[in-house]
């Protein structure tokens, strides 16, 4: 995970290098810093639409455990993107309403009617979305700094294969919560 990530950091600051510095910049690919904490990788593209609007794609990639559940799987996020007056270079102050769908597999250590240990198996995905606020700017008018954090709701099924439901703990991913995070990339 962490090769991946030291991967995709190196490719942004190559990509960098091959930019003009002086163009207006219309796309932006950002990747989360905070996501390597929760065994993740995050990435993110971003386009103008107008001075004052942009949609963005995230996509990420996870494997961690919540109490003793384990998930793996991933996550794609679209939203939109609206920065109040005019924004040049995708930089400023934004809401941002989001969607989001997930895809885990999950796995936790159980206890059948014998008390023998066994590990219990199961799929779950979930739909949601939510608001961000944030804020972004530019450095050296190629570096992207990204802030955001807001709201969130996600309602999710759960497939068992080997157990039952109660055997998992989905913390945040079924529910209400919040979403935030801090990107680092290049525009272009």
């Amino acid at each position: 995970m962490k090769k991946l990530f030291t991967l995709t950091l190196v490719t942004i600051l190559l990509m960098a290098l091959s930019v003009s510095i002086y163009a207006q910049k219309k796309n932006a690919f950002k990747v989360n810093i905070f996501s390597p904490l929760v065994s993740s990788v995050s990435v993110f593209y971003e386009r103008a639409l107008s001075d004052a609007t942009s949609a963005q794609l995230g996509f990420f990639y996870t494997g961690f455990k919540v109490s003793d559940t384990k998930f793996s799987g991933f996550g794609v996020t679209p939203e939109f993107r609206l920065y109040p007056g005019k924004s040049e270079d995708l930089k400023g102050f934004y809401l941002a309403p989001f969607i989001r769908y997930q895809s885990f597999k999950l796995e936790t250590p159980a206890l059948d009617i014998n008390l023998m240990e066994y590990t219990a198996k199961a799929t779950f995905s979930s739909f949601g979305g939510g608001l961000l606020i944030g804020g972004q700017f530019l450095f050296g008018n190629i570096v992207t700094l990204d802030i955001f954090i807001g709201p969130s709701y996600n309602a999710g099924s759960v497939k068992v294969d080997v157990g039952s439901e109660n055997d998992f703990s989905l913390g945040s991913f079924d529910g209400f919560g919040a979403r935030g995070g801090v990107t680092i990339g290049i525009a272009f």
